[in-house]
């Protein structure tokens, strides 16, 4: 059940700021950036902050392949708006639409690189059953995955078990594809901020 603070919560700055997307881009912010104006020095400046260091900070995994693991986390934990949204910046970051929907369906044959297929198999596992331990990363290693790459795919992993509980929480409303679309190219735009 969606609170109805979420729709109506905001200060005069929140709400003329959310008047100027609707006209400027013809479409509603979507709830996930609404929700960051609901209390931002609490949830919402913290949450932004650490979230666009996982997605774009420095790493040896491009943008793509992070968006990808938020798309994976996500489907991992069934929220549909974060794999809408997810899937569909991957797939423009990565210009492969079949190879993230590839991913999606079945991680095992999935046209990717043996890295970032046990990457995601250990973000899979941390998502579904909470654990890892010392095997998971020893399988990681071998496949040449440095341990920069696994704090970074745990980041992005933290990062998106909580977003989808909030997003799952709160009842954000889906959107069409091409909603979905337009905002992928926000993100890849401005990324998280």
């Amino acid at each position: 059940m969606r609170p109805e603070i979420l729709n109506n919560g905001y200060g005069f700055g929140a709400k003329a700021l959310f008047a100027i997307v609707r006209i400027v881009s013809r479409r509603s912010l979507p709830d996930a950036a609404k929700l960051t104006f609901y209390r931002p020095d609490f949830y919402g400046s913290p949450a932004k902050e650490f979230t666009h260091q996982a997605m774009r900070g420095p790493s040896a995994w491009s943008v793509g392949e992070r968006e990808l693991m938020a798309a994976y986390v996500s489907k991992q934990n069934e929220s549909p708006f974060c794999v809408g949204a997810h899937t569909s910046t991957a797939a423009q970051a990565l210009g492969d639409e079949p190879m993230v929907a590839g991913v999606l369906s079945d991680l095992d044959t999935a046209p990717i690189a043996e890295p970032l297929r046990a990457t995601l198999r250990m973000l899979g596992k941390l998502t579904r059953e909470h654990t890892v331990d010392a095997d998971d990363m020893r399988e990681l290693r071998s496949q040449g995955v440095t341990r920069a790459q696994i704090e970074d795919a745990l980041a992005v992993c933290f990062a998106f078990n909580v977003t989808n509980r909030l997003a799952d929480a709160f009842d954000f409303s889906m959107l069409t594809p091409a909603g979905f679309d337009s905002g992928a190219a926000v993100l890849l735009k401005r990324g998280y901020h």
